[in-house]
């Protein structure tokens, strides 16, 4: 705003200079040519004057020298003065008749030896420079005695005029200098309550405290602006408490009956007969359904809640360490679970976003993964082709959570994100808020997830997350861009 300001400031000041000092340059030169002309007709009509007295009282060879010597100096051109034929009676300057042609016939010295009362103006080449003439009679007779004969060259009009212009622009330049000087300021001035406005607005959207702005100063719009501003705000911040306090409290008080609940259920099993156990176990199963529902709820307005900034995240050692956390759970049900973890280098990922998308990644694998079958964990480097030594195109790390399930169709997949939606024919247990609760993970990380049919009949769920390593660093040694897939083992039996 500063800056349009102070454009806006500047051109309406230079669009007035313009239209004050073009016309007032004109007006000048052509003060300052006539000034000069005027000078020259005066200088000539003295002259005149002069010569008309010597060549009465017969002082014309002893006085004229003299004084066109002080004229010419005086002008700084040359002055002539000559005789009713034409013939030179003083010179400031040597002439050259052959260089010059007859004097006589001159236009200007033609005219004044034919008497002519005004004085004769020209514009003359002499010797290759462009001369300002004036002719003026000696005499006031009706045939006078001689003609005076100036010229002035015209350099030293253009001159004066160049000099007049130059003030001018620099008289100019200074109007605008102060101009911006005082615009400057005033546009910071004006522009202070939008910036504290700007401010606020900025620190609100980073998750700051909210703090109502000034709306004492400004104009009205802009007063009216930051009261509609603190309105928003505080209404936004009303309803945000609202729901961090409903979040804490629904966490609180939601897990409290559900404990109870399930210890309930757990007491009740010695009295139930046993064809009522049944439906006890599908009691107990659905209280843990609903447990998981309410943590991934409270998880996901948590992460709705809070603009989360990434940070750097190993994300080998993560998948490590969640591969030894849930290897035992798998082999407890035959499934066994297998990681390729190549040498793919950090990635930028929220805190803890990683965990829980491999958490819900490795609990939905496993209830869709049949006994015998094999869940697959492995780490890709996707890089950018190399046609150039320094590629400035960012790379991503794929995390791929491999089943042997029983898959979904490509209908199935496009909706499998949805809150609250499950296959038809899923393992019971499930939420449906699992893989939303993945996608909000990958986005707030600045990645994807994307679900893709398996080669071996199940779901590959990709994980594509930003890498944290510079475009133009390729790791250590030859290949170290490519994920080894190191031999497959069995996995080994908890202790």
């Amino acid at each position: 705003m500063t800056r349009r300001l102070l454009l806006s400031y500047l051109s309406l000041a230079a669009l007035v200079l313009l239209c004050l000092e073009i016309p007032l340059g004109f007006v000048y030169s052509r003060g300052e040519r006539e000034r000069v002309v005027n000078a020259a007709k005066d200088e000539a009509e003295s002259v005149s004057a002069y010569a008309a007295l010597s060549l009465a009282a017969g002082r014309a060879e002893r006085d004229l020298p003299t004084r066109v010597a002080h004229c010419a100096e005086r002008i700084g051109g040359k002055v002539v003065i000559v005789d009713a034929s034409g013939a030179p009676l003083a010179t400031s300057h040597p002439v050259d008749v052959r260089a010059t042609g007859d004097l006589a016939a001159r236009p200007g010295i033609a005219a004044a030896l034919r008497g002519t009362a005004t004085v004769d103006v020209r514009t003359s080449t002499i010797g290759g420079v462009e001369y300002l003439s004036v002719a003026a009679p000696v005499g006031q007779e009706a045939r006078p005695a001689g003609a005076v004969w100036l010229t002035v060259p015209t350099r030293t009009v253009h001159e004066r005029v160049h000099h007049v212009w130059l003030l001018l622009v620099l008289g100019g330049l200074a109007v605008l200098t102060a101009v911006a000087v005082v615009g400057f300021a005033f546009a910071r001035w004006a522009g202070r309550p939008i910036r504290e406005l700007e401010q606020a607005t900025h620190d609100l959207a980073e998750g700051g405290r909210f703090a109502p702005v000034t709306i004492t100063k400004g104009p009205p719009e802009v007063r009216s602006l930051a009261a509609a501003f603190n309105r928003t705000a505080a209404r936004l911040a009303h309803l945000l408490s609202s729901q961090r306090a409903f979040a804490g409290e629904a966490s609180h008080q939601l897990k409290t009956p559900l404990a109870a609940l399930r210890l309930r259920l757990e007491n009740l099993e010695p009295h139930i007969a046993a064809r009522g156990r049944g439906s006890l176990t599908a009691a107990v199963t659905e209280t843990d359904r609903l447990a998981r529902m309410v943590e991934q709820l409270l998880a996901m307005a948590r992460l709705e809640e809070h603009a989360a900034i990434s940070a750097t995240v190993d994300l080998g050692t993560v998948c490590a360490e969640r591969h030894r956390t849930w290897q035992p759970l798998f082999a407890r049900e035959g499934v066994s679970l297998v990681l390729f973890a190549g040498s793919v280098g950090p990635v930028l990922a929220v805190p803890g976003a990683v965990e829980q998308i491999m958490d819900n990644l490795l609990s939905n694998a496993l209830r869709a993964s049949p006994a015998g079958s094999t869940v697959t964990i492995e780490l890709r480097l996707q890089a950018p082709q190399r046609r150039a030594l320094r590629d400035s195109r960012p790379r991503w790390v794929d995390l791929h959570v491999t089943d042997e399930g029983p898959g979904m169709t490509e209908e199935q997949r496009t909706r499998a994100f949805d809150r609250f939606w499950r296959a038809p024919g899923a393992p019971k247990g499930g939420t449906g808020l699992g893989l939303a609760l993945v996608q909000r993970l990958a986005h707030a990380s600045g990645g994807e997830a994307v679900l893709r049919a398996a080669a071996t009949g199940g779901l590959d769920v990709v994980i594509r997350l930003p890498s944290a390593r510079p475009p133009g660093e390729t790791g250590v040694g030859p290949g170290a861009d490519r994920p080894r897939r190191p031999k497959r083992e069995a996995p080994a039996l908890p202790a």
